[in-house]
């Protein structure tokens, strides 16, 4: 084994040739010496060629293609083709981003993160594709409302609780968590008043908006494990949210008319192109050719709109993509309600009439997909109710009068028998 020997006239490093005079330390083998520096040298040397040669790191994560992660969308979210191309493309840059990280760490390029910013009606599926995203991709998700989060001392939860939750998720396993998902809900209730900067404390918008810049970005976070408000009592939690993706989604109602009125001032003068004043194309229509000059003048701060350079703009449901939601994805809820009627050994059928039915009156309650469970509990409840304790029930068909005329259902017994009054269940 090589070992350190008295620095004595004469002697040089084997490799570089210096002087034991020249250098800190001469380590002395047989018959040849080598320095500190080279010593330093060759471990570089060593260090980067395992680099060039190692696998990318595994980051846990279940990195899919995006035309992969758009079929399994697919599956559980129906339309909204524009949004789900670019949701997919925008979370597999970012998965992809951590997995190389470590090699590339020589390398001078920095690749940024993505944040994303969904805009559509209540109901389109702004929450179920976050969701979605968070099962594809194996990781931990936690959904936060922006209307409950203030500035830190006010009443109300501080900005890191939203890293909290995410914890809580990942079973407080703090390297899980900082490879997870967390969508901030209702993001446009936080923007401020007006367009020009406040000159008092907005607590609940402008101020909120401030408090998530950092978080958003990437920072060191220090969470309080239980939750609450600070105090210099507690011990914190300190996650690092550089490889967080936040997911923002918001209706953004009146944002239709801020596009409007800027495509109608860019169809004066001379020069310009000419626009239609009575442009009839519909909200979700304009929205989809939002930008963030507009996100500013609605009432985001451009610091924060800046943080989510990805939107992706969801349509507003129509009757027929509303049909589709109750029967065609993974996760319909025809298709839930009748494995509960099976369990009890009854066959579920709902007409088309009905369905139609039900689609024309979540349109009329103007909340989207978010309707279609309280209107299908609503006419099932009764059935729910009464179906375990009668004897010989073997079918349940809805029709569109159960919808639209408050008719009751039509069963059938085993022994063919048809009460369509179900006089029972009224009972």
């Amino acid at each position: 084994m090589a070992k350190s020997k008295d620095k004595e006239p004469g002697m040089h490093c084997s490799f570089c040739g210096k002087s034991q005079f020249d250098v800190i330390k001469l380590i002395a083998g047989p018959d040849v010496y080598i320095c500190d520096q080279c010593i330093a040298l060759c471990g570089d040397i060593i260090k980067e060629e395992l680099q060039e040669g190692a696998a990318p790191a595994d980051t846990g994560v279940k990195l899919r293609a995006p035309k992969e992660i758009r079929a399994i969308l697919d599956e559980y979210v129906i339309g909204q083709d524009f949004a789900k191309k670019s949701l997919a493309v925008a979370v597999y840059n970012h998965y992809k981003r951590l997995q190389y990280s470590e090699k590339d760490k020589k390398n001078e390029i920095e690749l940024r993160k993505s944040n994303i910013l969904i805009i559509g009606p209540t109901g389109s599926g702004k929450t179920l594709l976050a969701e979605t995203l968070a099962r594809i991709l194996d990781v931990p998700f936690a959904i936060a409302d922006a209307t409950t989060l203030t500035e830190a001392g006010y009443v109300g939860e501080d900005v890191e609780n939203v890293i909290q939750k995410l914890l809580q998720k990942a079973e407080f396993d703090v390297e899980k968590a900082q490879k997870g998902i967390i969508y901030i809900d209702e993001i446009d209730k936080i923007s401020r008043r007006s367009d020009s900067p406040s000159l008092t404390r907005d607590v609940s918008g402008e101020g909120v908006q401030q408090a998530l810049l950092k978080l958003i970005e990437g920072t060191q976070a220090a969470v309080p494990p239980q939750g609450g408000r600070k105090h210099p009592q507690q011990e914190y939690i300190h996650v690092d949210t550089s490889n967080i993706l936040f997911i923002c989604g918001g209706a953004f109602d009146g944002l239709d008319r801020i596009i409007r009125e800027r495509s109608e001032k860019a169809g004066m003068g001379f020069s310009a192109e000419v626009r239609d004043k009575n442009d009839t194309r519909t909200s979700s229509k304009l929205i989809q050719d939002a930008r963030p000059d507009d996100l500013i003048k609605f009432g985001l701060i451009p610091e924060f709109v800046g943080r989510l350079p990805v939107m992706a703009t969801l349509e507003e449901l129509d009757e027929e993509a509303l049909v589709k939601i109750l029967t065609e994805p993974k996760n319909a809820l025809v298709k839930q309600y009748a494995k509960l009627f099976e369990m009890d050994n009854v066959e579920l059928e709902i007409t088309d009439d009905a369905l139609r039915a039900i689609a024309k009156r979540a349109l009329q309650r103007k909340t989207g997909a978010r309707g279609l469970r309280s209107i299908l509990e609503g006419i099932l409840l009764d059935l729910m109710y009464e179906i375990p304790s009668l004897i010989g029930v073997q079918k349940v068909v809805i029709n569109a009068d159960a919808i639209e005329h408050g008719a009751k259902p039509i069963l059938l017994f085993h022994n063919e028998q048809s009460i369509e009054d179900a006089t029972a269940i009224a009972s």
